[in-house]
């Protein structure tokens, strides 16, 4: 009835006058159940303060953080599923918003050229919540959440990488830093879909390293990137960059077969 009386706009705006906050609490039930998000949202910041602590104050909490979720406002969803959280932790709906607070922060998470501050923020929430609810159904839906997002930071260091090797040796040994930064990533994320690129990375890094390097660093760096075309032949046998290992393989085994004791 509330719905079939408010929802002209006229009709809504004598509703926000209305002092009955009970009145108004059902009202947003009814425009929740009907879809019509925006409306509950505005009655709902209406009532929570006074409905605080009592059954109706639980529900209307979390009802306003499935209304901003499913308005897609991600950012608001998550701080009201926070403090629903921090406000009844042992509440009815407390699985439901700590998984509803990690997926709001998932869905808000930028892209991976941008800071990623809030995709670590999304992975400890979500890794929360597995943790604390390991029977969930919701349990494989937030544990691929997670990898998705590490995929995402591990992404964000292959664009770091790549930076790095296009900048080769201006203002200092970028290649080094190639490599260091490939490799951190490989090492905490090691099942990466990235793999492979960041191992031809560190390789490729390597070897370039090895050509531009001074004559008394030259021999030890081609050996190493040798060692690091092996390796990626060995592990990627298969690989769209196996021309370019099996060539710098070749050229480093040259660079090695023709030193002398001397030069070593």
């Amino acid at each position: 009835m509330a719905v079939l009386l408010f929802s002209s706009c006229q009709g809504f705006n004598r509703l926000l006058n209305y002092n009955d906050r009970s009145y108004k609490y059902e009202a947003a039930k009814a425009f929740f159940a009907e879809g019509k998000y925006t409306k509950a949202i505005t009655l709902l910041n209406d009532v929570i303060v006074v409905l605080k602590g009592s059954d109706k104050g639980e529900e209307s909490l979390y009802m306003l953080g499935m209304s901003y979720y499913n308005d897609n406002d991600l950012q608001m969803a998550h701080e009201s599923f926070s403090q629903y959280v921090n406000t009844y932790p042992r509440g009815m709906f407390i699985e439901e918003a700590r998984f509803y607070s990690g997926k709001s922060l998932y869905l808000y998470s930028p892209e991976a050229r941008l800071d990623q501050s809030g995709t670590y923020s999304a992975i400890s929430e979500l890794q929360s919540f597995v943790e604390l609810f390991p029977q969930s159904e919701k349990k494989n839906e937030a544990e691929f959440m997670i990898f998705d997002l590490q995929d995402k930071l591990v992404e964000k260091e292959l664009y770091s990488a790549r930076l790095y090797y296009n900048m080769g040796n201006y203002l200092g040994n970028n290649y080094q830093s190639c490599v260091i930064t490939a490799q951190n990533a490989l090492k905490d994320y090691p099942y990466t879909e990235y793999r492979e690129e960041l191992s031809y990375l560190v390789m490729r890094a390597k070897y370039d390293m090895a050509a531009n390097s001074v004559a008394s660093k030259r021999i030890d760096r081609y050996r190493d990137a040798l060692d690091e075309c092996y390796a990626f032949k060995n592990e990627f046998p298969e690989s769209k960059y196996k021309g370019e290992a099996d060539d710098m393989l070749a050229k480093a085994e040259k660079v090695l077969s023709n030193v002398s004791e001397d030069e070593e």
